[in-house]
């Protein structure tokens, strides 16, 4: 019988004795860690621990590192995704309530690199639907989301546009990414983005959004193809008007499903299926 074993620590392997205890196993790698959580629950007493066993040593407040991070994230995604996520780069026209919480989505997902392009600030009215918080009033959403989204992933690449986006600065800010999403409210602005882009890089897709007020139910946003390289999410009709305003759930729901549809074009999948 062999004298060690093998656990998963941070998810990495490491072999520890065969008869090794979890206050053990913290004195070796991590004696100030005050959170243990064990195949996914966390313990506050000590205890054997078995071949197999996946532990977390957390300390409360540290940040951990990069590599570390990276480990933790990839298990989750699986190695392949996520060194294919951590290569890409997604460019954000607009940081309302799509575009905040779409960033948010792919910084979680570790998305190596976000361009994020949006001149307005945080007012209070957005706080019903944008990912943002009250002592955030007034700053640059550029700003304010890029801070959110480091408190997130803080090894995720952010560069930041503080500008209208115009149809001749649009294939600049965006001219080196991989996807677009078009995340503003207007009519006009979504076709000048989509126009520009199309015609600067058409064979690279951008998702757009189109029909999302109101409290409809959920179900009626679909993500649809619209061509080789365009994808909308939507119902393609619901506009806020009066009596129909933009909620968050229903935008949120608009915003992942343009998350899903970035994450599945990076991995090479049709977002439509």
């Amino acid at each position: 019988m062999s004298d060690e074993m093998e656990i998963m620590l941070c998810e990495q392997a490491v072999r520890v004795p065969a008869h090794c205890t979890l206050y053990a196993l913290r004195q070796q790698y991590k004696p100030d860690a005050d959170v243990m959580v064990v195949n996914g629950y966390p313990i506050n007493e000590d205890r054997a621990l078995s071949p197999g066993d996946a532990v977390v040593l957390i300390r409360r407040g540290e940040m951990p590192g990069e590599a570390e991070l990276e480990a933790l994230m990839a298990a989750r995604h699986t190695p392949g995704i996520h060194a294919v996520l951590k290569k890409a780069a997604v460019g954000i026209a607009g940081l309302g309530g799509l575009g905040s919480a779409v960033a948010v989505a792919l910084a979680r997902i570790g998305v190596g690199r976000l361009v994020l392009a949006d001149f307005d600030v945080v007012e209070p009215s957005n706080l019903n639907r944008q990912q943002y918080f009250v002592d955030q009033i007034g700053m640059l959403k550029t700003e304010a989301c890029a801070v959110n989204l480091r408190r997130i992933n803080p090894y995720v690449r952010i560069e930041t546009h503080c500008v209208r986006l115009t149809a001749e600065n649009v294939p600049q800010i965006f001219g080196d990414v991989d996807v677009v999403v078009e995340a503003f409210d207007t009519a006009e602005v979504k076709a000048m983005i989509a126009e520009s882009y199309g015609r600067a890089f058409p064979d690279r897709p951008i998702v757009l959004a189109s029909g999302l007020a109101g409290h409809l139910p959920a179900n009626t946003v679909i993500t649809r193809r619209m061509g080789k390289a365009m994808v909308v999410v939507g119902d393609l009709n619901t506009a806020a008007a009066p009596g129909t305003g933009l909620m968050a759930p229903r935008v949120g729901v608009a915003a992942h499903h343009q998350a899903n549809a970035v994450l599945r074009l990076l991995l090479g999948d049709d977002p439509e299926k």
